[in-house]
């Protein structure tokens, strides 16, 4: 297993899969999410329509990748940051459920962005520990997942979850 940490754009990774911070609605959006169905196509959005009917806080759902070099683009909803314990184990469940899907799907390697530090406004520096503890343990008990990394937008994004992953034994 082999976890990563990159700064840059998300819409450009060759990984089989890139996650998505997505809403509930599945209606695309700003940030990450508008950048993601601008890149990828209409072919999105069209699979979302036609498959799906919303998605619930802390859960994910999977399309293919329309004009993305990846294959499949997993939408996870993180919280909508509130400060209540609830947001860490909703945020923890985005990625879960996002690891899910690729063991379901055969995906060996997934890039993630930090979900919910954007617009929803959790604290990258509470954020971080969390994606990188979730993603750990779930890489230690499903070796078919072969690389999981994390490609963070700006440099306050990177170093706090630089911070982290330098304290790892991996």
């Amino acid at each position: 297993m082999k976890l990563e940490l990159a700064k840059g754009d998300i819409t450009q990774e060759a990984t089989e899969a890139i996650g998505n911070a997505a809403n509930s609605r599945l209606a695309g959006g700003g940030g990450v999410d508008g950048a993601i169905h601008r890149s990828g196509g209409h072919e999105i959005m069209k699979e979302l329509r036609e498959k799906y009917r919303g998605c619930p806080t802390g859960s994910a759902v999977i399309t293919g990748g329309g004009h993305l070099k990846a294959k499949y683009v997993i939408h996870a909803v993180g919280p909508v940051y509130s400060g209540k314990p609830k947001d860490a184990e909703l945020l923890a469940g985005a990625y879960q459920a996002s690891l899910e899907l690729c063991s379901k799907h055969r995906i060996r390697s997934i890039a993630f962005p930090s979900i919910s530090t954007g617009v929803y406004g959790y604290p990258v520096r509470e954020a971080a520990p969390i994606a990188l503890n979730t993603v750990k343990r779930y890489l230690t008990s499903h070796s078919e997942i072969e690389r999981v990394r994390f490609v963070l937008f700006d440099d306050q994004t990177y170093l706090a979850y630089q911070e982290v992953y330098s304290k790892f034994q991996m």
